[in-house]
């Protein structure tokens, strides 16, 4: 029996309409591309140890999916959270976000868990998230 806990290395795609503005808007946010696996359909963004995104065109990720792409002005296919060291962090990379293109979707603050959403250019959500551990029972 496989060990869920085991350490594991997450890839998520997703359909982008331009690849370079999509590159342009991450690249603003301080993420970093690996070069070796960036082409003219898919820009391999690397978001930390054990987790990376791959941008493709559309064209190209309904080839690899075999399906449609939702409609993302009125339905949500996924919604990617990403920590942050702490709420600054939250706010100066959510800014960021917005500044380059991105649309603010909203804040969410439980004391011990500090979020702010967005949406990039092809309309898909994320959030960076900090959780303050030691916070969480004095609720």
């Amino acid at each position: 029996m496989t060990d869920i806990a085991a350490p594991r290395t997450a890839f998520i795609n997703l359909p982008v309409k331009d690849l370079a503005r999509s590159v342009e808007f991450f690249t603003a946010l301080g993420f970093t591309f690996d070069p070796q696996a960036t082409g003219d359909d898919t820009a391999y963004m690397v978001v930390g140890d054990g987790a990376s995104v791959l941008l493709h065109v559309e064209r190209f990720f309904r080839e690899f999916t075999g399906s449609e792409i939702a409609d993302t002005s009125t339905t949500r296919e996924v919604a990617v959270g990403l920590s942050a060291v702490n709420r600054e962090e939250v706010d100066e990379l959510t800014d960021r976000a917005v500044a380059a293109g991105g649309q603010a979707v909203g804040v969410q603050d439980q004391g011990f868990m500090y979020m702010r959403a967005f949406r990039d250019l092809d309309g898909h959500q994320w959030s960076f998230i900090h959780l303050d551990m030691s916070a969480m029972g004095q609720q």
